[in-house]
């Protein structure tokens, strides 16, 4: 197992082959032949995501597909001009970061107004539908209404906290059914 701190010239391997659209088990095996050395796939992901680097780029080699062979690099100040060139230009290249920014859902409420009871004043047959707690020392009170049977929540509440689209759909289909019947 390597240490977590990589030697410039790995991380800057790691950024070329990332530039490359390489996946990143094929970039781990690269490097690990490349510097002998041992490192993960998960480590490799890791100082890529470290590094800022992100998603496989579209565009890049199909799986399986020959990637060109990196340019040897010599480490220090004696390195060529062509080489020292081709890594200035890929500092500004921007891939994709692993994080995507998708939109929530919008917020479902009730109109229900809770009687927020403490958890030490909830009788057996109380909703449990919990508000508060949100910021540093703010109370967790509970909604209080009569509860639905079967459930911990108030009829408004238990369907809220359920997905309308899922439970709009049958469990079991009428071709389930039929093999099950069998």
């Amino acid at each position: 197992m390597e240490t977590a701190n990589w030697p410039p010239e790995h991380s800057a391997a790691l950024r070329d082959l990332r530039a490359r659209g390489m996946s990143y088990a094929d970039i781990t095996r690269t490097i690990n032949a490349r510097f002998k050395t041992s490192y993960s796939r998960n480590a490799t992901l890791g100082r890529a995501q470290r590094l800022g680097l992100g998603a496989p780029i579209e565009g890049g080699p199909a799986r399986g597909e020959r990637v060109p062979e990196l340019p040897k690099v010599r480490s220090g100040p004696n390195r060529p001009p062509e080489v020292e060139a081709a890594a200035r230009a890929n500092l500004f290249q921007v891939p994709k970061p692993f994080v995507s920014n998708k939109k929530a859902p919008p917020l479902r409420c009730v109109e229900i107004t809770p009687r927020h009871c403490a958890v030490t004043e909830l009788e057996a047959e109380n909703c449990r539908y919990p508000y508060g707690g949100d910021a540093e020392g703010e109370p967790i009170t509970f909604c209080g209404h009569p509860r639905r049977p079967g459930s911990s929540y108030c009829t408004p509440h238990f369907h809220l906290s359920r997905d309308p689209e899922a439970s709009l759909q049958p469990v079991l289909t009428a071709a389930w059914l039929e093999l099950i019947t069998r």
